[in-house]
């Protein structure tokens, strides 16, 4: 039985009423935050799979990069938030120049992996 990596995901969540009561965007940034440089960020671009943008069918995506298959490429597992399922995209490229499968979906003994909602 192959063993599935488990995932582990930590999130940054800020609430609207702790940035509506610190009103962070009018404080001075400190003396050693002024110093660094802004971070550069790259355009954004669509990842695709067999040739076609990823998209998800139902709800919001949550991609994960990881080796999910021990094969030494990153792959990409991409959550579905309104239906508790995961889609896994084997890297068929090099982490270099990634190319991913068409997505099989993430089971547990041999049966399709579910989150219910809570």
């Amino acid at each position: 039985m192959r063993s599935v990596p488990t995932l582990i995901r930590l999130p940054l969540v800020l609430g609207t009423s702790a940035l509506a009561s610190q009103s962070l965007a009018q404080q001075p940034p400190a003396a050693s935050e002024s110093a660094r440089p802004l971070p550069v960020l790259a355009e954004p671009f669509k990842v695709e799979a067999s040739g076609a943008p990823i998209a998800v069918d139902v709800g919001h995506a949550a991609p994960f990069v990881i080796d999910f298959n021990k094969d030494g490429k990153k792959d990409l597992v991409v959550g579905q938030f309104a239906s508790g399922k995961a889609r896994v995209y084997l890297n068929v490229g090099t982490d270099d120049q990634p190319a991913f499968s068409d997505f099989t979906w993430l089971q547990a003994g041999g049966v399709d992996a579910h989150v219910p909602p809570s």
